[in-house]
């Protein structure tokens, strides 16, 4: 016998509650399958539930709509900063900028080394370090490095900030919906218990796929298990069969009176030839 399964996710929650509560809109209260009291809490719960269930959809779309844009620039950020090291060592290498530049950046002063910038806290860790380091190198008097400039560093920088800002926002708020969602999760699923074990009851004097039938128009979910889904699939070979063999019964039976038809037809031609054949002999025998 198949089972019913309540919904896991919160869209077949929304979905259950919907279909319940579309029926207790539409059918009077004598015909309504649960009751009032059930129909109730439905017309309370179910608002909130789903704009929490929209509000945290829109959220969602929009982090990943901002996402696209916030990985160019996050790219961009950690592009431009790498190559302001990457110069500073190639002037340093070229006599230009002596090796002692590197502390203002908080690099030793013989680490040739590039810095990390595989996460965003990298980028934001050296990219402050940049700034105020290039800042200070260049109100002591030392020639800025070009290529890029500070100022164009900055710029990227001082973007890919907002942009995590922003994104950090939407992440926060679908973070914060999902848990307002979470908090009201078990109710949600003590309601739909609560209305299919109702309408389960009151369609109990139905045959067993009637009430199915029935019960699933209010949102209930049935399912049929491995083994039951076989025996579904073994029964209506076994119907197919049948069908198959009634006709070829009846191919028979039609066959058997179509010989019939033809041995009485043959009959009655000998019954009516017959006479002639008897009268032919008389008259040769009265002659000898």
């Amino acid at each position: 016998m198949p089972y019913r399964r309540l919904p896991n996710t919160d869209n077949a929650r929304l979905r259950a509650l919907k279909s319940a509560f579309n029926k207790g809109e539409t059918l009077p209260p004598f015909k309504l399958a649960y009751s009032q009291a059930t129909l109730q809490k439905l017309r309370h719960f179910l608002p909130t539930f789903e704009n929490l269930i929209i509000q945290q959809r829109e959220a969602y779309r929009y982090q990943v709509k901002s996402n696209k844009e916030y990985v160019n620039i996050t790219r961009k950020a950690r592009l431009y900063i790498s190559h302001f090291f990457q110069v500073l060592n190639l002037a340093i290498s070229r006599g230009e900028i002596q090796p002692s530049n590197r502390k203002y950046f908080g690099i030793k002063e013989n680490d040739k080394k590039i810095p990390a910038l595989f996460s965003e806290a990298d980028i934001i860790l050296w990219g402050d370090k940049l700034i105020k380091g290039e800042q200070e190198r260049i109100s002591k008097g030392c020639n800025p490095i070009t290529n890029p400039t500070f100022g164009v560093v900055n710029v990227r920088y001082e973007k890919f900030l907002e942009a995590h800002r922003y994104q950090k926002s939407l992440q926060n708020t679908n973070s914060r919906s999902l848990e307002k969602i979470a908090q009201i999760r078990t109710d949600a699923d003590s309601i739909i218990l609560n209305v299919w074990n109702e309408v389960e009851e009151f369609f109990s004097y139905l045959p067993e796929n009637e009430k199915r039938e029935q019960a699933s128009e209010y949102g209930l979910v049935y399912v049929f298990r491995s083994n039951e889904k076989e025996a579904q699939k073994e029964l209506s070979f076994e119907t197919d069969s049948e069908v198959i063999s009634e006709r070829e019964i009846l191919s028979e039976n039609e066959l058997t009176n179509e010989r019939q038809t033809v041995l009485q037809e043959a009959l009655n031609k000998q019954q009516e030839e017959q006479p002639d054949a008897e009268l032919q002999y008389s008259f040769f025998f009265n002659q000898n």
